[in-house]
C-alpha cells in the first residue's frame, strides 16, 4: 500500500533490511512549482564559505552583444576564475563557486531558472555474455557484427589503457563522425588511444573546487590518482570491458574464472570520461560537463554506474545526472545506469527518470565454492576468491570476538581485535560497517590465520566473493549463527577452510541479488522500476594496474583481471547489449532499444522455474527484476516496440504536475503543456502500475493508452493473453492487433478493475501479473503492477 498526496508537489548505504509484511509507504513527489529553486528559497546564514553550484539559464536570454554564453555568464553572473563549467549541449548554463550572497544575487537575475548545489556521488560497486544468450557466429552477436562502429561512452574512473580488452587488432577505422579528443595528462597521452579506445577525457573541476574550499576532498591526490583519464580505482577499467572489451584469451583472477574474457559488444568502440576520483565520488558538476562533451562527442551508448548518497531519490529538476541523461536521450542517446545497491529494502532504486533505462543485478550460473569444515564434523558452505596458500585442513582454533558483546570487535573494525585473542586461530568477522576485504586485514595484523565473514540477517543469503588477503569464506545469515553457535557450544572450537576454485552450472541461476535496488519508484511509482536486471554478481573483467584486486592500499598484488560484483557490473552488460542492438538496428530510437530489452526479458531461471529472490529464497516481482533478466537473442527481434518521443516525455512532466520554466530546466526548450493535464500512466511505457486509492469503495478502475510499433514482419497479427493477480481484472481492447506494410502502429486501451474485497497485495504491498501479445513467434511481455494508495 503507498501513501501519497493528490496535490503534493542519490554512495552512502542504507540499512539493509528483508521486509516482512507489507509496509505503508510514502510517496513525495517535490514538484515546488512556486519557486526556482534552491538559491531562490534558501535562506543563508552568516556563514560565507564558497561553494560550487550550478546554475541553469534561459540560453535564449543572452544578449546579441556578448558573441558567447561564457562571456555573458563572466560578465553578468560570476567572475571568469569562479566558473568552473559551461554547459551548452545536454543543458544550458555553468558552474562557479560562489559564497551563499553572491548565490543568492545570481539567483535573482531572470534568466536564471535553476540553481542547486554541486553534490557529491558514489560508483554503485567472463562467462555472462554467454549466459545472456550471446555466441559466435549467430544470433544478436553476427548480426550486429559484434557491435562494430557503435560507439560506448563510459563515465567511471577513467581507464587502464594497455590492458589486452582495448586491443585495436583487426578492428577499422575510427568512425567519421566521432568528434572527441584523447586529452593528455599525467601517465596519458594521445597515443594511449587507438581504434578501440578512440576517446577519453577526465573532469577534475567540481572535484578540485570542493577541495580547495574546504569540502569533502582536497584536489586531486597525485600520491593514489593520475590527474588524466588513467585509472588509478580499477571500477572504470572493470565496467568499460564489460561493456566493449575484446577478447582475452587465458583470463582469469588469479586461476578463477579462468577461460576467455570478453565484453558484450566486443567491437564497439569505446569513448572514457573520467568523472569519479579514488576515494571521492563524483561530483554533479563534473558529470554534468561529460553528458555535453560525450553528447557533442557523438556517443551512442551512455553507461553510468553512479548514484546518489542519501537513498532518496531527487526530483528531476534537481538532479543533473536525470537532467544530463534528457539531454542525450533527446538527441537520440542511449543512457544505462545502475539501479543502486541497497536492496533488499523496497523503494531503494536510484536513476529512476523514465528516459534513463535502470539497471538491477542478478547472479550468473558460475560461483566460487569454499566451505567451513567444524570441529564437529559439520560442513558450511560460502564463497571465496582467496588465491594465496591453503590451509590444507589442518584445524585451527575458531573465535567470535562479537560474543564479548562489544560491536567494534564484532565487526573486526580497525584496531578493535585484541592479538592475545585471535593470534593463531581463525576468526568469525560480521559484514558490514566497513570493506568485507579490510576486515580481513584486520584480522591479518591481529595475528589471525583465517577470516569466516558472516551475514547479519539485513544481507541475508546473499553473498559475492572477494580476493581476501588471508584464508578467508564469506557465509550467508544462516551459516553464520550456525558457527556463532558452535563456537558458543564448546570451549575447543575448531575449524578449517577448503577452497575449491571455480564451479560452473550452478542452479538455480539467475537470481536477483539481494544488494540490488528494488521498487517501488519513489517519484513515481506509475513508472516501474527498476526496468530490468542483467549479470552482477562476480563478474570477471579488465582491472587497473594501480591497486590490487581488493583496492586496499596495502594490497600490493597485481591483476589483469578482477571479479566484482555491484549493479555497476549489471549496468554495463545492457550498456554492451544496447550497442549491439544500435549497431543490428541504427533507426531504434533509445526508447526501442530498451523496450526491445524488456519485452523479451526472462523471469525463469535455468530451471525454468520464476527468478527467486536471493534475499529471502522466495519467487521475485516485477519491483525485484523489473520486466526480467536481459535475454540477448530475443532482444534483437523483439517483434513490437514501445517508442517513446521528447514530446511524450514532456507531457509526462505536465502529467506529473511540473510547470513550463520547471520542465524547460529539464529539457533546454520551452515548452506548453496541454490545456488538459495528460495522465502520468498514459507514458507509452513497456511496463504498466496501478495505483488505486484506498478510500474508493467497490471496483475501482483504471485506463491506460499504449501503441506499438512493429519492428517485424510487416504483415502481422497479434494477439493478446494476459495474466491478471488475484482480485484484479484486465480488459484489453482491441484484443487483436493488425499490422501490414502501410499500418506500423496500433494503439490499444488496458482497463485494469480492482475487486477490494478479493485483492490480495503481497509482502512488497502490490499484487504482479503481465500482459503479453504474440503472433505465434513473438511475445511481447510488458509487467503489470497493481498496488493501493492512502491520499494524505
Amino acid at each position: 500500500m503507498l501513501t501519497t498526496s493528490p496535490t503534493s508537489l542519490h554512495f552512502t548505504r542504507t540499512s539493509h533490511r528483508v521486509p516482512t509484511m507489507a509496509p505503508p509507504l510514502t510517496f513525495i513527489s517535490f514538484l515546488c512549482l512556486c519557486s526556482i529553486f534552491v538559491a531562490k528559497t534558501l535562506s543563508f546564514s552568516s556563514d560565507q564559505t564558497p561553494k560550487t553550484f550550478i546554475f541553469r539559464v534561459d540560453s535564449h536570454s543572452k544578449p546579441s552583444v556578448f558573441p558567447t554564453h561564457y562571456h555573458w555568464y563572466s560578465s553578468e553572473f560570476a567572475e571568469a576564475p569562479q566558473i568552473l563549467h559551461t554547459y551548452d549541449t545536454v543543458f544550458h548554463g555553468f558552474s562557479a563557486v560562489l559564497s551563499p550572497d553572491q548565490v543568492a544575487s545570481v539567483s535573482r537575475h531572470p534568466s536564471v531558472l535553476a540553481v542547486f548545489e554541486d553534490k557529491r556521488r558514489q560508483l554503485h560497486t567472463t562467462r555472462s555474455p554467454q549466459f545472456l544468450g550471446l555466441r559466435n557466429q549467430r544470433g544478436l552477436w553476427s548480426e550486429s557484427d559484434y557491435g562494430s562502429d557503435v560507439i560506448v561512452g563510459v563515465f567511471d574512473t577513467g581507464i587502464w589503457p594497455e590492458r589486452r580488452s582495448f586491443s585495436d587488432l583487426n578492428l577499422g577505422p575510427i568512425p567519421s563522425r566521432w568528434k572527441g579528443t584523447c586529452e593528455a595528462g599525467v601517465r596519458f597521452t594521445a597515443k594511449n588511444c587507438n581504434r578501440k579506445l578512440i576517446g577519453a577525457r577526465f573532469f577534475a573541476k567540481g572535484h578540485e573546487a570542493a577541495g580547495n574550499i574546504g569540502g569533502p576532498v582536497s584536489g586531486v591526490n597525485n600520491t593514489v590518482e593520475f590527474r588524466s583519464p588513467r585509472d588509478a580505482d580499477g571500477h572504470g577499467t572493470h565496467t568499460a570491458s564489460t561493456a566493449a572489451g575484446r577478447y582475452a584469451f587465458e583470463a582469469s583472477m588469479a586461476g578463477y574464472a579462468s577461460g576467455i574474457a570478453k565484453g558484450v559488444a566486443p567491437k564497439a568502440r569505446l569513448a572514457v570520461y573520467k568523472v569519479c576520483w579514488k576515494d571521492s565520488g563524483c561530483f554533479d558538476s563534473d558529470i554534468l560537463a561529460a553528458f555535453d562533451a560525450a553528447v557533442n562527442d557523438g556517443v551512442d551508448v551512455i553507461s553510468i554506474s553512479i548514484g546518489g548518497g542519501d537513498g532518496i531519490s531527487s526530483p528531476y529538476y534537481l538532479d543533473p545526472i536525470a537532467i544530463g541523461a534528457y539531454g542525450a536521450a533527446s538527441k537520440g542517446v542511449f543512457v544505462s545506469s545502475s539501479a543502486g545497491n541497497d536492496g533488499p529494502n523496497g523503494m531503494s532504486v536510484t536513476n529512476v527518470a523514465p528516459w534513463m533505462t535502470s539497471v538491477g543485478a542478478g547472479t550468473i550460473d558460475r560461483n566460487f565454492p569454499a566451505v567451513i569444515v567444524l570441529g564437529n564434523g559439520r560442513k558450511l558452505s560460502g564463497v571465496s576468491l582467496y588465491a594465496g596458500a591453503p590451509l590444507k585442513g589442518k584445524m585451527y582454533p575458531l573465535v567470535y570476538p562479537g560474543k564479548s558483546g562489544m560491536l567494534p570487535a564484532s565487526l573486526c573494525m580497525e584496531s578493535s581485535l585484541d592479538p592475545n585473542l585471535v593470534k593463531g586461530k581463525i576468526v568469525i568477522c560480521d559484514r558490514g560497517s566497513s570493506p568485507r576485504v579490510a576486515k580481513g586485514m584486520v584480522v591479518k595484523k591481529a595475528g589471525g590465520v583465517g577470516m569466516i565473514l558472516a551475514n547479519g540477517i539485513s544481507h541475508g543469503e546473499g553473498l559475492v566473493g572477494d580476493a581476501h588477503l588471508l584464508p578467508a569464506c564469506a557465509v550467508g545469515s544462516d551459516e553464520g549463527n550456525a558457527v556463532k553457535a558452535y563456537v558458543s557450544s564448546t570451549s575447543n572450537a575448531t575449524a578449517t577452510i577448503d577452497f575449491h576454485g571455480t564451479v560452473i552450472g550452478i542452479k538455480p541461476a539467475p537470481i536477483v541479488a539481494s544488494f540490488s535496488g528494488r521498487g517501488p519508484n519513489t517519484l513515481n511509482p506509475e513508472i516501474l522500476k527498476p526496468d530490468l536486471i542483467a549479470p552482477g554478481v562476480n563478474i570477471l573483467a579488465a582491472w587497473t594496474d594501480a591497486v590490487g584486486p581488493t583496492g586496499l592500499d596495502t594490497d600490493t598484488r597485481k591483476t589483469e583481471f578482477n571479479i566484482l560484483s555491484g549493479t555497476s557490473m549489471a549496468c554495463p552488460h545492457v550498456s554492451g547489449a544496447a550497442a549491439l542492438l544500435k549497431s543490428a538496428h541504427p533507426d531504434w530510437s533509445p526508447a526501442a532499444i530498451r523496450s526491445a530489452l524488456m519485452t523479451t526479458a526472462s523471469t525463469v531461471d535455468n530451471r525454468n522455474q520464476p527468478m527467486t529472490d536471493e534475499a529471502t529464497g522466495k519467487p521475485s516481482t516485477a519491483y525485484d527484476l523489473g520486466a526480467g533478466h536481459i535475454n540477448l537473442d530475443r532482444a534483437m527481434d523483439p517483434g513490437l516496440v514501445y517508442d517513446i518521443s521528447n514530446n511524450d516525455y514532456v507531457n509526462f512532466l505536465c502529467s506529473i504536475g511540473y510547470g513550463p520554466k520547471v520542465i524547460q530546466v529539464i529539457t533546454r526548450t520551452p515548452v506548453r503543456c496541454p490545456a488538459k493535464r495528460p495522465l502520468s500512466e498514459n507514458l507509452n511505457y513497456p511496463s504498466m502500475a496501478v495505483l488505486f486509492s484506498t478510500t474508493t469503495k467497490g471496483r475501482p478502475s483504471k485506463m491506460f493508452i499504449r501503441t506499438v510499433t512493429n519492428v517485424g514482419v510487416p504483415n502481422s497479427v497479434y494477439r493478446v493473453s494476459v495474466e491478471a493477480p488475484k482480485g484484479i481484472t484486465v480488459v484489453v481492447k482491441p484484443a487483436k492487433l493488425v499490422f501490414t506494410e502501410a499500418v506500423k502502429k496500433r494503439s490499444f486501451v488496458v482497463t485494469v478493475s480492482a475487486d477490494s474485497r478479493n485483492l490480495v497485495l503481497g509482502d512488497s504491498g502490490a499484487a504482479f501479473g503481465s500482459l503479453s501479445w504474440t503472433d505465434g513467434k513473438h511475445v511481447v511481455r510488458s509487467p503489470i503492477v497493481v498496488t493501493e494508495v492512502t491520499p494524505l
